[in-house]
């Protein structure tokens, strides 16, 4: 896959508390394929900046990365910590993305998802 030229097509912006943000970006290549780029962007404590990590995600893994995601989670919510809140955060992390994330706002979405029904 050439990844020269890369497009940026869709951007979500999550914001995780005061200093971490995750950035999931839609990219395209020059051959016209499309790729996913998730970023987590954390602030320095020293405030001289952020740390930036990247993983790519190709097409071709698409189904295997959300079914092991929502594995996993589904493992620490029903047996790992099946007691916690997982709503807590939810109001704040609102009230955050009120400004606006996406770059294609036909394409947010206020649907909760439950545990069982996790999507991309």
């Amino acid at each position: 896959m050439d990844l020269t030229n890369k497009e940026t097509v869709f951007t979500t912006k999550v914001k995780a508390g005061k200093r971490r943000t995750y950035f999931f970006d839609v990219r395209k290549t020059k051959g016209n394929d499309f790729y996913i780029t998730l970023t987590e962007s954390t602030r320095r404590f020293d405030g001289n900046g952020y740390e930036r990590h990247k993983l790519f995600l190709y097409k071709e893994d698409f189904n295997r990365f959300i079914e092991g995601l929502e594995e996993t989670i589904k493992h620490v919510k029903t047996e790992l910590m099946p007691d916690y809140d997982y709503e807590e955060f939810d109001k704040r992390y609102e009230d955050d993305n009120d400004e606006g994330s996406n770059t294609n706002p036909s394409s947010a979405s206020d649907k909760k998802m439950d545990d069982d029904q996790m999507s991309w």
